[in-house]
């Protein structure tokens, strides 16, 4: 089965886990997949007498990390099954991009469906179900366009399609395409257990996030990108301040939202946010791109641009041929 899927970017942040649970989300989340930056992934059966084993970029993963992923694979799908996959980014991975969300939603609907799932609603919550416990934002990268999952939910939810806001865009200014050195799951961890800042942190994502669903719902671009922006300030913010502090920004990540501020102050809406990596995200309007691109590329002259916009679900194709 081959799967391709997009990542899911947050544009109000869910950052940490609640306490106790399987990967269950300690804040809401709401976001866009991406389109243009895939990953595409081969989910095989395994041959008797084989475990699970999932390679990346042509490296073979720590089976302990995706062990729990494929136990409840059978669980949920009530299948014997052991699974192979590969998969391949056409974009970096590991490095801020959201590779894992579009990485376990592509693995959790190849394995739904040599399960004999059909494609349609209840296997993409059961996937979405799934895709959750490898990466809480895989949750809604098993959905195309908008998204929500709500904090301490099992599965996302789709809002719209990607044609319900057609000037929305999104220009991704890659700082570096290296690796980062200190995992989400790892730093959610270290800030939820060592942050002041984090229990502020989750009180105020809960008002920031109804209000920005609000914005979303009226198009207002204005009130949305600012609350975006005091989503993704505030989650950095609560990860600074852990023992050891967190800190993706490089320097050219600065640069970057320096010229964001400089392009509001002359009008124009250009509001970027960050993940758990260095790479700067920048939500603009259509009519605006042309400028937007031109800044950052003024800011940061060594950083790539990659403009996008919502992006459709994930397709699923049959493999041909034996293996």
């Amino acid at each position: 089965m081959r799967v391709r899927t997009s990542p899911s970017l947050a544009l109000v942040k869910y950052w940490g886990k609640k306490a106790g649970g399987r990967n269950l989300p300690a804040t809401t989340s709401l976001a866009v997949t991406l389109a243009g930056l895939d990953t595409r992934t081969l989910v095989r059966v395994a041959a008797p007498g084989e475990g699970d084993a999932v390679q990346v970029g042509g490296e073979l993963q720590d089976a302990a990390r995706y062990a729990p992923f494929f136990d409840e694979a059978r669980r949920l799908f009530h299948s014997p099954l052991h699974f192979a996959a590969s998969s391949e980014n056409s974009f970096p991975s590991a490095a801020g991009l959201a590779s894992s969300s579009s990485g376990f939603a592509a693995l959790a609907l190849g394995c739904a469906a040599l399960s004999g799932l059909a494609e349609g609603p209840r296997a993409n919550a059961l996937a979405s179900d799934l895709a959750r416990l490898g990466s809480a934002s895989a949750a809604r990268a098993v959905y195309g366009g908008f998204t929500l999952l709500p904090a301490g939910a099992r599965r996302a939810e789709p809002l719209e399609g990607p044609a319900y806001w057609p000037d929305f865009r999104v220009v991704v200014a890659l700082a570096t395409r290296e690796k980062k050195r200190d995992s989400s799951r790892g730093a959610m961890e270290l800030t939820r257990t060592s942050s002041p800042y984090y229990a502020p942190w989750v009180r105020d994502a809960r008002k920031v996030s109804r209000e920005a669903l609000a914005a979303f719902r009226d198009r207002d671009a204005q009130k949305l990108g600012e609350l975006m922006r005091l989503s993704y300030l505030r989650m950095h913010a609560s990860a600074l301040a852990a023992e050891p502090p967190v800190l993706y920004w490089l320097p050219d990540s600065v640069a970057l939202i320096k010229a964001c501020a400089a392009l509001r102050a002359r009008g124009i809406g250009a509001w970027e946010t960050m993940d758990a990596g260095p790479q700067v995200k920048v939500f603009c309007l259509a009519p605006e791109l042309a400028a937007v691109e031109a800044a950052l590329r003024e800011a940061a002259p060594g950083c790539e641009l990659i403009v996008t916009q919502p992006g459709p679900g994930p397709d699923l194709s049959a493999e041909a041929g034996p293996r």
